[in-house]
């Protein structure tokens, strides 16, 4: 793993309900970053080395993917509910002693994200959501287009193994059409990260832990958020999203996120739903001015 981060510490760290894997670096205030969906820490590959001189970067895998542990859904798939996930991350920074942090999130990770601030809001000093507007606002604002570019949203969360057998029997190519149908740039993700994360993902266990993970996000999640809406987040907060992406071009995103957050700034980057891969310069350099 750390091939793809020069100078960092691959750990493990085992928290109340799952064994988490990261790698870290760096040096100065604790930065946190969390990945996506179909991907691993890996994402941060041309991101975190270069923050790494100016902070502590942590980038682990999340509870279900990567080579972190794929632990049972439970009732009501509470194991993989993003308050499950922010815990996690909670417990894991405290772990390498970082009470209080600031993290960015891309995707998944930056539902995550929005966990920690509504679970966590002491521990976060600063936040950065890449290319999501808030999980209960996209389920009850969904139309045909936005459901059309998100259409595994509702394929992942089928049950009775249905989405695990159809993606098992060819986990690469369903991981190519979902890379190709998100990147604007199809050399972003180069061959050696893209065999990095096919690894990962064709375990059988990545795959149901995954669906699982969405299957959350389609049930406790939204009784979870539903529950918060009255009250705003207080942390600051940098919303960056794809120009060209379909998980986030086609909302007002700063508009959605001042609905739900006090301190809300932001902007588009020219680039499809990967931003850290595909346009890594300029997340590097917001991330840089934003958490400095």
């Amino acid at each position: 793993m750390t091939d793809f981060f020069p100078g960092f510490a691959q750990r493990q760290v085992q928290t109340a309900g799952a064994t988490i894997n990261l790698v870290v670096g760096g040096s100065g205030p604790p930065l946190l970053l969390l990945h996506g969906y179909p991907q691993t820490h890996a994402m941060w590959r041309k991101v975190a080395p270069r923050l790494a001189d100016r902070f502590t970067v942590v980038a682990p895998d999340l509870r279900g993917y990567g080579d972190s542990s794929k632990p049972p859904a439970g009732d009501d798939y509470a194991h993989y509910s993003k308050r499950a996930l922010a815990q996690d991350q909670v417990e894991t920074m405290a772990a390498l002693g970082f009470e209080r942090f600031a993290v960015a999130g891309h995707d998944r990770g930056a539902r995550v994200t929005h966990r920690l601030l509504r679970d966590h809001g002491d521990k976060i000093t600063r936040a950065a959501s890449l290319d999501i507007v808030p999980t209960l606002y996209r389920f009850e604002t969904i139309d045909q287009k936005a459901a059309t570019g998100s259409w595994h949203w509702f394929f992942l969360i089928q049950g009775r193994g249905l989405p695990e057998h159809m993606i098992g029997g060819d986990p690469e190519f369903f991981l190519r059409h979902m890379f190709g149908s998100l990147l604007r740039d199809a050399g972003a993700i180069e061959p050696a990260a893209f065999a990095e994360y096919l690894r990962c993902f064709k375990n059988l266990e990545t795959i149901r832990a995954t669906c699982d993970e969405y299957r959350a996000g389609a049930s406790i999640d939204l009784i979870h958020d539903r529950a918060d809406l009255a009250q705003k987040v207080a942390v600051p907060m940098l919303i960056l999203w794809g120009a060209h992406s379909g998980q986030g071009a086609g909302y007002d995103m700063l508009r959605v996120w001042r609905d739900h957050a006090t301190d809300v700034r932001g902007h588009a980057i020219d680039s499809g739903h990967f931003i850290p891969e595909e346009k890594p310069d300029e997340v590097c350099a917001a991330l840089r001015e934003f958490f400095s």
